[in-house]
């Protein structure tokens, strides 16, 4: 799954993925949940965006999703893998710290892409100057 991400994301360093098993530990530890268990009220005015994909990309999307979904090989028809449930996040890290965090509440809640390029670059200037 994770060579079928990467051949759709070719500008990604394979050296620089992690991949969590369908324990979720990683994603427990990082402090994400479930957006199924996130309170209604929390997210009742969230405002989604879009991602801006043409048909191209979206097909991309959808040819890979599938793919590269966490999917469980026992899981039976009609069950809804656990793995689609859990949500992620956006980090920053500089050596050992990490200089941003993220965490989605619920899927398409995500930071503005702008704002965690220029903290990361920011971050590359320091360490430079």
């Amino acid at each position: 799954k994770l060579n079928t991400f990467l051949d759709a994301n070719p500008w990604m360093n394979k050296e620089r993925m992690f991949v969590d098993d369908y324990t979720f530990d990683a994603y427990k530890a990082a402090g994400f949940t479930r957006f199924d268990q996130v309170d209604k009220e929390q997210v009742k005015n969230f405002k989604f965006s879009n991602p801006g994909l043409d048909f191209a990309g979206w097909m991309k999307y959808f040819n890979t999703v599938g793919k590269v979904s966490p999917i469980p090989k026992d899981m039976k028809f009609g069950d809804f893998p656990e793995g689609v449930l859990w949500t992620g996040g956006t980090f920053v890290v500089q050596g050992n710290d990490v200089i941003y965090q993220w965490t989605d509440t619920i899927p398409g809640n995500h930071p503005v892409i702008s704002d965690v390029v220029d903290i990361a670059k920011n971050a590359a200037l320091i360490k430079k100057g």
